[in-house]
């Protein structure tokens, strides 16, 4: 009897908090009862798990375009549910460093960049300069972009900010890659882009010279996007002993990880290698 009775209390209160709720009986069950989740489930889980890890600056949208690369059929809303759940949201702390020294009586030089309406490779090279922390001391890094494709295509790390250290990225770039007439090389202002010995050169490869304008630090922002993806992704996620452990590891990250591997949303999702590979064999059998 005591049994019945308190059985009938509890459908009343059961009753009445679904009332309150506006929720039926069986989702206020299936609340507090969750169906354990499917094998399908747990390993969608899993690879989402090891794949933020490997890229730990993806965002729910990046991560959605790479499962769906791997023959996972997931939407982005799904993946995002899963990162709460699993507790995969990353926060960053934004950082800026001047490295840029433009108080100098060298000649400068109009912004051609901003006209340009890219087609193809090899028609705006971009270029940047950052710092990178060491365990006892900073060097830098320089770097140049292939506008289009937002592939790397030359870096040196040196002591020094010094014009050897942006000349030592324009020459693994020149050998590496052609030079078209009306290839434009766009900068900063800095003392090392606008020096003679650098800008002499860029004339000798043929190639035009672009600098960015007076106080408009967007006129550069491939570049600095570029650099920024390198810190979180590379930079900070290691403590480099020496110059020669950071230049490996650094060389590492760009040729294999960034342009092989890594997905651009500009790109459609897709890897800088294998969107110049797909776009130009897409232009070579396109009729003119």
């Amino acid at each position: 009897m005591i049994d019945l009775v308190e059985q009938e209390a509890s459908d009343t209160s059961l009753r009445h908090g679904c009332q309150i709720l506006s929720v039926s009986r069986a989702t206020l069950y299936r609340y507090r009862h969750p169906a354990p989740p499917s094998a399908e489930e747990m390993d969608l889980r899993d690879v989402l798990q090891r794949t933020a890890l490997e890229w730990p600056s993806y965002g729910y949208r990046r991560l959605t375009h790479e499962l769906q690369r791997q023959g996972y059929e997931v939407n982005h809303k799904r993946v995002l549910r899963l990162m709460r759940q699993d507790n995969l949201l990353c926060v960053r702390k934004r950082r800026f460093v001047v490295t840029t020294d433009s108080a100098h009586g060298r000649p400068v030089y109009p912004n051609l960049a901003r006209t340009l309406s890219l087609t193809g490779p090899n028609q705006l090279w971009v270029a940047d300069i950052t710092y990178v922390r060491l365990r006892h001391e900073f060097v830098y890094l320089a770097v140049l972009l292939d506008a289009w494709s937002r592939r790397c295509i030359g870096w040196h790390l040196s002591r020094h900010l010094h014009e050897d250290l942006v000349r030592g990225a324009l020459e693994v770039a020149l050998a590496y890659r052609p030079v078209p007439p009306g290839l434009v090389h766009h900068s900063d202002r800095g003392v090392q882009y606008a020096s003679h010995d650098y800008t002499t050169r860029l004339r000798e490869a043929g190639i035009a010279i672009s600098m960015s304008r007076r106080g408009n630090p967007y006129d550069n922002a491939s570049a600095e996007s570029f650099l920024k993806t390198l810190k979180y992704e590379e930079v900070y996620l290691n403590e480099y002993a020496d110059l020669a452990e950071a230049d490996a590891s650094i060389e590492h990250f760009l040729v294999e990880v960034y342009n092989r591997r890594r997905l651009h949303s500009a790109l459609g999702y897709r890897p800088p290698v294998e969107f110049e590979a797909q776009a130009t064999q897409t232009m070579a059998v396109t009729p003119l």
